[in-house]
């Protein structure tokens, strides 16, 4: 396989287009078409490309035995907004949300309907701040002390500690969302409806800027 079959076949299984590749590579349209079409053998700008491309430099240029990150157990994950997470209570899949997704990646086994989730605000705060990117799984059912995204009727979706209380005579089981900020109330499901989203598995913390 050439350098110009590598890079198209991974465009292709990031769904990418020319245009968007090259815009994540930060060059020309013009420029990623002529290695895909042979013209170009040594693109100078490999590194940015294989970023782009999700995979290592390497093995795009050689095609030694360097793996692509899609060839190692991995999963594309839809990186979501609080109304989107939102929707989700209300059995909306996430293709038919509004908007576009950006995508991270994991190597964790997870569930199909498993999303990622950028923090906002400061209710989590100190070890949850914004910007940080939590993933989130909806098949999987919260232990006391773990972290859900829930939601409550008007689809506003809302990340917390959960704290389960009691189970009512009909066999209803009542919770506590409550933040790490001191600041912010602890809801309760026996006062407002909630309805759990999914449980978090990961926590990633980005370098912040000064």
């Amino acid at each position: 396989m050439s350098l110009a079959n590598r890079v198209k076949s991974r465009r292709d299984a990031l769904g990418l287009t020319q245009t968007e590749a090259a815009e994540k590579a930060g060059i020309r349209q013009q420029s990623w078409a002529s290695i895909e079409d042979g013209s170009t053998k040594k693109p100078r700008n490999i590194i940015s490309i294989a970023r782009a491309l999700e995979c290592d430099a390497g093995w795009l240029m050689m095609g030694d035995n360097i793996q692509p990150v899609h060839d190692i157990n991995t999963k594309k994950l839809p990186l979501i907004s609080y109304v989107q997470a939102g929707n989700l209570v209300h059995s909306v899949p996430i293709t038919d949300c509004d908007g576009e997704f950006e995508y991270i990646l994991t190597d964790q086994e997870l569930s199909q309907s498993a999303f990622a989730l950028k923090i906002e605000g400061d209710s989590m705060e100190p070890d949850f701040k914004s910007g940080d990117v939590i993933i989130v799984d909806p098949e999987i059912k919260p232990h006391p002390g773990e972290f859900i995204v829930a939601a409550n009727n008007e689809r506003e979706a809302t990340f917390k500690k959960y704290r389960p209380t009691r189970i009512d005579a009909n066999g209803n089981e009542h919770f506590e969302l409550v933040p790490l900020n001191s600041d912010y109330p602890t809801l309760s499901s026996e006062n407002t409806p909630l309805m759990i989203i999914g449980t978090m598995i990961e926590h990633r913390i980005y370098r912040r800027k000064r």
